[in-house]
């Protein structure tokens, strides 16, 4: 049994209330840690720690370039743990190995990346209207960052937001999930053999409805950066307002995944089932309404149903697994209600459509047909291994299928016709839009929600702009000095 500590100013500590609470293998039940349970105190600690790095400490007066070394080092220590971190993510969170051991991977490219970018934060002169005057443009790190991060992609997703906040020179407070905490605390282990200063990085573990509320509403929070569910996205705005904090938001998705009839079929087979029952439907982005056109929808069946049938579930540390359990126990009943409620509707199930079975939170990778974009199944974000298979006939009964959800986070379109997919790019109401392939991401590109998936963005370059203020300097070197309304 591991027991894990928070990290706040610098040390490895438990909760003041002494409390724990433990954190289970999502595949087999067993608990495998414990972590502090964090309390209002905790997170006020953790958040004085960041406030007073980011206006008395060493991080304050450092130099970006100096800043950019130092999230390099992070990148060069990564490869050392990696196959720890992985393990961890895996056993934790139930995505397969081979995935974790990617993102993982990946984390190191990512902060090489915002290490270089660090340094090149600029402002800009003005030629301002006036003669004799001076004007410059500087930016300036807002302070402490709230990183709130989901259990689906903990380590990836917490990584990316920290590496933003800290190229920008913001100190951060990190709420994992209280499902998914432990990659996290062993991630954050790093930054002080990178060297960075004591309290420029913290953590508190513990339950959202416990701590959440208190990091979002702390005076000395300047900024909240969340990736999660709609709902609590629109609560976490909703407090943020009240002070007027900045505020990300990655919230849920119900994407269109549109093929064409003259699509490469095979490729947008592959595509579906990548979208979709990739990490067992747990992500924001899943393909999870595959709109077929009418005249290839039979065949395209058929083919996704040959593909399909023989996926293998089960251990995810398996290299042979190609479907691993529903991470929570609440996200596991949840998905087998929805499955209840899309019989109920008239959906038609051709594949899966219940659980498995054994030890695991385990769903089988389920396929329904004769869907109506009105049905339960093709609006609520299910968050599992559930796709959802909808006919159109032409292209403008494409868009209005595509759009017509409360979310607009992702989309696919399959097709050979360049002018089409141009079209369609214009005309879905998403904030990413994959032209003949489905779930490609990376750091250099920028990532947002339309509509109910979110407000800002995630990744990219100009990203790191959510973590700075402009500041305007004026600077008189030989302008007269005039009071209107004085009389000389």
């Amino acid at each position: 049994m591991t027991e894990y500590q928070m990290l706040i100013d610098g040390a490895e500590v438990n909760a003041i209330s002494g409390e724990r609470f433990e954190t289970e293998n999502p595949y087999n039940g067993e608990v495998w840690a414990t972590l502090p349970r964090a309390g209002v105190d905790d997170v006020n600690r953790a958040v004085e720690a960041a406030h007073a790095a980011f206006t008395n400490g060493p991080w304050r007066t450092m130099s970006a370039s100096e800043r950019g070394r130092l999230l390099r080092k992070i990148a060069d220590l990564l490869p050392t743990q990696h196959a720890k971190l992985s393990e961890i993510e895996t056993r934790d969170n139930g995505k397969l190995i081979h995935d974790t051991r990617y993102q993982t991977a990946y984390v190191a490219q990512l902060y090489e990346y915002f290490a270089g970018l660090a340094d090149k934060i600029e402002g800009n002169v003005v030629p301002i209207d006036r003669p004799g005057i001076l004007t410059y443009t500087q930016y300036e790190p807002v302070g402490v960052v709230a990183v709130i991060t989901p259990w689906n992609s903990p380590l990836p997703i917490a990584a990316g937001k920290v590496a933003n906040a800290l190229a920008a020179g913001c100190t951060v407070v990190i709420k994992p999930s209280e499902f998914t905490s432990a990659s996290i605390l062993e991630f954050v282990k790093l930054f002080e053999q990178a060297g960075f200063p004591p309290g420029v990085v913290n953590v508190v573990t513990g339950m959202g409805g416990e701590i959440g509320e208190a990091l979002v509403t702390h005076p000395k929070v300047k900024k909240i950066t969340f990736t999660g569910g709609t709902e609590t996205g629109r609560h976490i705005n909703t407090l943020a307002a009240a002070s007027l904090k900045k505020v990300v938001l990655e919230l849920g998705g119900k994407s269109p995944n549109i093929v064409f009839a003259d699509a490469d079929i095979e490729k947008a087979v592959r595509g579906a089932i990548a979208g979709i029952f990739s990490s067992s439907g747990q992500t924001c982005v899943a393909g999870s309404r595959l709109l077929l056109q009418d005249s290839i929808h039979d065949a395209f069946v058929e083919r996704l149903l040959q593909l399909t049938s023989g996926l293998k579930l089960g251990d995810p540390f398996d290299p042979d697994t190609q479907i691993g359990p529903i991470t929570t126990r609440p996200q596991f009943e949840r998905v087998v209600n929805l499955l209840d409620v899309a019989r109920k509707d008239g959906a038609r199930c051709v594949l899966g459509g219940e659980a498995l079975s054994g030890p695991g939170q385990l769903v089988k990778p389920t396929i329904y047909v004769d869907v109506q974009s009105g049905m339960h199944i093709a609006q609520q974000e299910v968050f599992g291994p559930v796709l959802s298979i909808i006919r159109f006939k032409d292209e403008e009964e494409a868009v209005r299928l595509a759009n017509d959800t409360m979310y607009g986070l992702a989309s696919g379109v399959w097709t050979s016709d360049m002018s089409r997919a141009i079209r369609m790019t214009n005309a879905i109401d998403a904030g990413c839009v994959w032209i003949n392939m489905y779930r490609a991401a990376s750091f250099m590109m920028p990532f947002t929600g339309h509509k109910q998936s979110g407000l800002g963005s995630e990744n990219g370059q100009r990203n790191i702009m959510n973590y700075l203020e402009p500041k305007s300097i004026w600077i008189n070197y030989g302008a007269d000095i005039t009071v209107p309304f004085l009389k000389e």
